[in-house]
Parts: structure tokens; C-alpha cells; sequence
């Protein structure tokens, strides 16, 4: 039996949607490791183990999907070849494999100290991130479901350093705000590139919603970004580096990214995906870090 089909189904060919699963997570951690003062031995251990954490429950992810769209993706060119689409893995195989995901995520995410990080792990994971490829069947509106499901992660990696929420709800529910609106900027216009093949088949999408709006959207949604991660920056009391490298930077890199993205052109959208997964959120993470080693 190949293992080639089963990686595929959880996307390791294609890391740029696997770091935008991690940003936030990354973020979290460093955010809340500069609020609290956080020795580096451990933000260090804790920044390595979002990365296995971020991998697993994108894996799954993106196997529920896989199971659930599997003949939609049968009907659509760009994802025709995928494992269970061009049925080289069976839906008994991929659940079983999604199940297997399900349990070394729970024996993950137990290595933690707090249960509240366990919780909304599982809960992203299982519930949310098990729900969403239903949500393109009744709703214009998935990538809003795919924005909670996703950035409940800033969340779940503040608690791994400081889970006395209500000390710092604000920094939390600014970011969670905002990298709402960033991915939901990200996948208006990844998912651009399937809108003919998506009227055909029944899917709906907040990239079919905004029609010839979709650039105006994106744009919409970056300056909404920009301003929770400026007010989150004030919130945690951040210095110079996060305003002028989090924030500037990331207004500078979503300006250029509106500047050359054409929502018609494949290629664009995809460029576009890899800007924010390759650029932005490594950008972003500097800014957070030489803040925290400068206390």
C-alpha cells in the first residue's frame, strides 16, 4: 500500500495552508509569552510543540474535508486529482485515518497542563473543523465558520502560558477578531479561484457572495486586521518593533498584496494565499518576538 495518497490528503505538498493553520497558534504563544515575561527555555518548547499541534489538526481538517467534498472535488478542476476524488483512497480508509488523526491529537493536546488548551483543541478539531465543509452546502458563508474554527488557535496557545482569561480578554478577543477578518480576506480570494466550477456544482462561498465585489471585500477585511492588531498591540502594551513591524508591516505587505491581485487570474489568488502564509505571518511573528526579547 502507497503512503503517497494519504499524505496528500492531509496536504503536506502544500505547507502554505498548514501555516496559516500555525500563525495565529505562533502568535498566541508569543504575544502571551510577552505579557507574561515568559522565560525562553519555555516559550521555545511551547513554540515547537504549535507546530506539531497546528500540523495535526490541519491534517484532520483537511481529511474531514476530503471525505465530505469528495464528489464535489470529483466535479472541480483544480481539486479532480485529490486521493478520494480520483479514488485512490476509500471512505472507509480516509475515515479510519481520520480517526486515527482524532486520537494522536487527543494524546497530543493531553501533554498539556491546562484542560481549557485541551478543550478548545478537541473542540477545533472535531466539532468545528469537522462541520465546516457542510457549511458551503447551506450557507454563502463558510469561510466565516472556517475563520472561528481556525483562529480559536490564537486562543488555545495564549492559554498554554496564561489561562486566566478575563486578565487579558481584550489582547485575546482583539486577535481572535482579527485574524477573523484576516482569513477570511485569504480564503474569499483563494476560493475565487473555483468559482465557475462552484456555480456548477452547488457550493456557495463568500467569493461567489461579493461576485465582482471580491477585491473591495479583501480590502475591507485587511484594514479591519490592521486596526484589531494595532488595538491588541495597545491592549498588551507593546512596544516599537510590534507597531512598527506587526502592524506597518503588515499594512505595507496587505497594500502591495491588493496592488497586484487580480481575482480573475488563478495564479493571482494562489500568489496571494502564499503572500499571507509565507510573508505576512512570518512578519507579524518578528515584530511580537524582538518586542519579547527586549524586555
Amino acid at each position: 500500500m502507497s503512503v503517497q495518497p494519504y499524505l496528500e490528503l492531509i496536504r503536506i505538498h502544500k505547507p502554505a495552508g498548514g501555516a496559516l493553520f500555525l500563525w495565529p497558534m505562533v502568535w498566541g504563544v508569543a504575544m502571551a509569552a510577552y505579557a507574561n515575561k515568559t522565560p525562553f527555555d519555555v516559550v521555545l518548547i511551547l513554540l515547537l510543540k504549535t507546530v506539531v499541534g497546528a500540523f495535526v489538526i490541519r491534517g484532520a481538517a483537511c481529511t474531514v474535508n476530503d471525505i465530505f467534498d469528495r464528489d464535489f472535488d470529483a466535479a472541480v478542476e483544480r481539486t479532480k486529482n485529490r486521493p478520494m476524488a480520483s479514488g485512490r483512497v476509500s471512505v472507509l480508509a480516509a475515515t479510519l485515518y481520520l480517526f486515527a488523526q482524532y486520537a494522536l491529537g487527543a494524546l497530543f493536546f493531553a501533554t498539556y497542563k491546562s484542560n481549557l488548551v485541551f478543550w478548545i483543541s478537541m473542540i477545533e478539531m472535531v466539532p468545528l473543523l469537522a462541520i465546516y465543509p457542510l457549511i458551503k452546502r447551506v450557507s454563502y458563508w463558510p469561510q466565516a465558520w472556517l475563520a472561528i474554527s481556525v483562529n480559536i488557535g490564537f486562543a488555545q496557545s495564549w492559554f498554554q502560558i496564561d489561562a486566566t482569561f478575563p486578565g487579558y480578554s481584550n489582547v485575546i478577543n482583539l486577535m481572535v477578531a482579527g485574524t477573523c477578518c484576516w482569513t477570511m480576506m485569504y480564503d474569499t480570494v483563494y476560493g475565487c479561484q473555483d468559482r465557475k466550477d462552484d456555480l456548477q456544482v452547488g457550493i456557495w462561498s463568500t467569493s461567489l457572495f461579493f461576485g465582482k465585489r471580491v477585491w473591495e471585500a479583501a480590502a475591507a477585511f485587511d484594514v479591519a486586521f490592521v486596526v484589531f492588531l494595532y488595538f491588541a498591540g495597545v491592549a498588551n502594551h507593546h512596544g516599537l518593533p510590534y507597531f512598527i513591524l506587526s502592524v506597518g508591516g503588515a499594512a505595507l505587505q496587505l497594500m502591495y498584496q491588493l496592488s497586484i491581485l487580480d481575482v480573475d487570474s488563478t495564479e493571482s489568488c494562489w500568489d496571494n494565499f502564499k503572500n499571507n502564509a509565507f510573508y505576512l505571518g512570518p512578519l507579524i511573528f518578528s515584530g511580537i518576538m524582538i518586542d519579547y526579547t527586549l524586555l
